[in-house]
């Protein structure tokens, strides 16, 4: 693996590359990942650098694009909580280290380890939260990535033969419209078109497979998460989300709602694998077929 300083997308970033991919890690703000690609491709991430959201209080968010931490459930002040300043990146075995001021207001602090562990296309990041405050805070680490739209979600659903009982619940936002034609309601996976034209849609769900998927531009980027049964989850149950609208598509995991003594820590570890000069179509079968054969 190789780490160099550079400028990727107007950031001063840290570059890990290995034969397999490279990615962008940002340094004068954070943490943040702003880029993604497979040896000789194209990011596969949002750079979004003039969308921003403005808070109640009148505070202004910055979404960059890439990928993110933030701490669940989702409130107007406390979530949007900007990652502007620089942040100390430390090297650690195969990867780096990157933390965030603690919160002033939630005395949270944000941190993530990003690692290549080997030649593959494939990175670990384990996305810690940190009470750094005198009191305990109710909540679940949430790892967000925002892709380029064009491209299309695959999001598995539970099989389980429950016979008269229900084997699954969806999460659905009140913004969106559940007769989308962007969507392809299948009874294995459900397909999220990201080609969304003046529409918001968001779902979510308890995702008993672990992983969720984009294809974009003949690339699939696979993200895996562990999925643990019996724990407490926000958004009635969601341990896995997607997002899409006209510029970005999201997908997005979530580990289990906890009570985060001061002191204390709780991590969550996603897995992302990437598979360039993929042919695939949103179609059950060949999804299924795919997913069999890369052992996903």
């Amino acid at each position: 693996m190789k780490q160099t300083n550079e400028f990727y997308a107007d950031y001063e970033c840290i570059k890990l590359e290995n034969d397999s991919l490279a990615i962008w890690v940002t340094h004068d703000v954070g943490p943040r990942i702003i880029g993604l690609q497979a040896a000789g491709g194209d990011n596969l991430l949002a750079v979004l650098p003039n969308v921003t959201h403005t808070t109640p209080s009148g505070q202004v968010y910055w979404f960059r694009g890439g990928h993110r931490l933030w701490h669940a459930p989702e409130d107007p002040e406390r979530t949007y909580v900007p990652d502007d300043t620089a942040v100390p990146i430390t090297p650690i075995p195969n990867g780096i280290q990157t933390t965030q001021d603690v919160e002033p207001d939630t005395g949270i602090q944000k941190q993530m380890a990003i690692t290549l562990p080997d030649n593959s296309a494939q990175v670990i990041i384990d996305h810690t939260l940190t009470n750094c405050g005198l009191w305990p805070v109710k909540l679940a680490p949430w790892a967000i990535t925002q892709f380029k739209p064009g491209g299309f979600a695959i999001l598995p659903q539970p099989t389980d033969d429950t016979s008269l009982l229900p084997n699954r619940r969806l999460a659905i936002w009140p913004y969106a419209r559940i007769n989308s034609p962007h969507l392809v309601w299948g009874n294995r996976f459900i397909f999220v078109h990201a080609t969304m034209q003046n529409e918001s849609f968001k779902l979510g769900w308890a995702n008993s497979s672990g992983w969720l998927a984009y294809r974009v531009n003949d690339t699939l980027f696979v993200k895996q998460a562990a999925y643990q049964a019996g724990y407490d989850y926000y958004d009635f149950g969601s341990s896995s989300e997607c997002y899409c609208n006209d510029i970005i598509l999201e997908l997005e995991t979530l580990g289990p709602r906890v009570i985060l003594e001061p002191g204390a820590s709780v991590t969550h570890r996603e897995v992302w694998r990437v598979f360039p000069n993929v042919s695939l179509m949103a179609e059950e079968t060949a999804v299924a077929d795919l997913i069999a054969q890369l052992n996903i």
